[in-house]
């Protein structure tokens, strides 16, 4: 049975990514910082039959949680065959009146980009041990800079220096460490699930997150003739 971890995964698209995954026979620790919310989505899947899961408590703003959640994990011997990188932050929305400012884009950078690479950088020993490791970085469509050149796109207007930047930062990390382990068996790539409905958004339209959590799952379970170091959607390979 091969192992998954799952960061943000107590709602959301990391839930339903996880139930998938479950439902498809692997077995997955759901991460995430608030521990009653992480137990509780546990406990929610466990009495619907999907026995096979665990809670691991991890904050990607904390590299001290990050370091215990490695720790509680397992010994250098534990396997992890499957980790994706999905918890991240949208950070303080744009305002005229109080444009964003360094201060605002530390803070979604922290998390999305530099927490990200703490948490792979933790678990790459356990998926070290795996004879087919897969590391899935959640990205977004707001990632691609050649997308937003092109004045006739629909987000073409959704700029800012803060969720946008970071996401674009965390694609160049995975294109740096697919290349890093391109002879290593290991597929790594970056994936955005396009428009979701969720708390993340405000709920603002677009598909439900159990329908989108689909397309992710898709680069979660690949074999050794799956891509590495690319950028898909849901319509397949993105432009950068």
């Amino acid at each position: 049975m091969r192992k998954v971890l799952i960061t943000g995964a107590n709602k959301g698209l990391g839930y339903e990514l996880a139930k998938y995954l479950l439902q498809q026979g692997y077995f997955v620790y759901l991460g995430a910082r608030n521990k009653a919310l992480g137990q509780q989505a546990v406990a929610t899947l466990q009495r619907e039959g999907l026995t096979n899961s665990a809670f691991l408590e991890i904050d990607l703003a904390n590299q001290a949680s990050i370091t215990h959640a490695a720790a509680t994990f397992g010994s250098k011997e534990t396997k992890l065959d499957i980790l994706i990188n999905n918890a991240g932050i949208l950070g303080r929305r744009q305002n005229p009146e109080h444009p964003l400012n360094i201060q605002d884009v530390r803070e979604v950078f922290e998390t999305n980009l530099f927490g990200t690479i703490a948490v792979t950088e933790a678990f790459l020993p356990f998926l070290e041990k795996s004879e087919l490791a897969v590391i899935e970085n959640i990205t977004s469509d707001l990632s691609s800079l050649t997308l937003h050149q092109d004045p006739n796109w629909l987000l073409y207007k959704a700029k800012s220096i803060t969720y946008g930047p970071s996401k674009t930062a965390l694609n160049a990390y995975t294109v740096a460490l697919a290349y890093e382990y391109k002879d290593r068996n290991f597929k790594i790539n970056c994936v955005t699930p396009g428009w979701t409905s969720t708390d993340f958004n405000g709920h603002s339209g677009g598909k439900t997150a159990a329908e989108n959590c689909v397309n992710l799952a898709k680069y979660a379970m690949l074999d050794a003739n799956g891509p590495t170091g690319k950028f898909f959607g849901e319509e397949g390979e993105l432009p950068w």
